[in-house]
């Protein structure tokens, strides 16, 4: 059996916030993901000021390539509304890897399938044991399925199927562009030209919506790429697309049951309007550390719902 003091589930930015910040605290930790590192992420990789200054990283000094945007052009009901800003864009396969190598906690490769709490410990897999056991895995995130789900169900109107697509691709136009409610879609998509040479284009809707229109998001994901193509900001068929899910922002009452905790998108913390999660995930993995070293509750009720007022009203440096 192998031992540690605390266990995460899940490397994405969630769990290595939080492993980050028990290793700062002595806490001796261990990070479990089913895939290897670096891995592909299916996201657009949205980076906004609030999260470089949880990670006190100026942009300069981060080792891969970040996009700066200073203007976003919203689409909406057939009007263009250009936004001054200032936000950030990263691939989260480089992102991810950078997120885990700089928590410098052991991480191993594996698929948690069971989880049984006995005496006062978390016995994963009979496998590995630990005190504190950290939910980051995602949606699916077993630690949610286990000790959350039973009487903590997320509400299924807040589920969001999402579709996108990266890849190598010569931007004519590197602005961002944003559609809200395009062709009827109960969701956004977006146009993410990124530095290096990547685009990233995708779109997101609520699942139930979806289901009572009697439309797939792969249906709107055909009439997304029609659009991009009429409006000339892709010349060729992209690439398939992967497809996720994820939880809007809705009340996390608990997200502690014992010394189990839920974090990022295993609590369901993306905003209301824009689906942002990563500063979410942060924010969430960094409180889960300070309620474990600190043995204090563990809210999320003071995190910011939306998006969109830090986006268009951002602290200017």
């Amino acid at each position: 059996m192998i031992a540690s003091e605390a266990i995460v589930v899940g490397a994405g930015p969630a769990g290595a916030a939080c492993a980050f910040e028990l290793k700062q605290r002595s806490i001796r930790t261990l990070v479990l993901d089913r895939s290897p590192f670096p891995r592909h992420k299916v996201c657009a990789g949205w980076i906004t000021p609030r999260v470089l200054d949880l990670l006190a990283l100026a942009p300069e000094r981060y080792p891969h390539a970040m996009t700066r945007f200073d203007r976003l052009l919203f689409h909406l009901w057939g009007r263009t509304f250009a936004v001054r800003t200032r936000q950030y864009a990263i691939r989260r396969y480089e992102f991810d890897n950078w997120m885990i190598a700089r928590a410098r906690v052991p991480v191993r490769t594996h698929k948690v399938k069971t989880i049984i709490r006995e005496k006062g410990r978390y016995i994963i897999d009979d496998t590995y044991s630990c005190r504190y056991l950290i939910g980051a895995g995602g949606t699916h995130c077993p630690v949610q399925k286990t000790f959350f789900n039973p009487t903590r169900p997320r509400c299924e109107n807040a589920l969001v199927a999402a579709v996108e697509a990266e890849y190598p691709w010569d931007c004519r136009d590197r602005r961002c562009h944003i559609w809200f409610f395009q062709d009827t879609l109960p969701g956004y998509a977006w146009y993410l030209p990124k530095a290096g040479g990547y685009l990233n284009i995708g779109i997101g809707g609520k699942l139930a919506r979806l289901r009572q229109q009697g439309r797939t998001i792969m249906d709107h994901w055909r009439r997304f790429i029609e659009t991009l193509y009429l409006q000339g900001l892709i010349r060729s068929m992209p690439p398939a697309p992967r497809g996720h899910t994820y939880y809007l922002r809705q009340p996390v009452p608990r997200p502690r049951i014992g010394n189990a905790f839920v974090i990022g998108d295993a609590a369901g913390l993306s905003t209301l309007d824009m689906g942002e999660g990563i500063f979410a995930a942060i924010t969430s993995g960094i409180a889960a550390a300070g309620a474990i070293s600190g043995h204090t509750p563990l809210s999320f009720d003071r995190m910011p719902r939306f998006s969109l007022p830090a986006m268009m009203f951002p602290p200017w440096k």
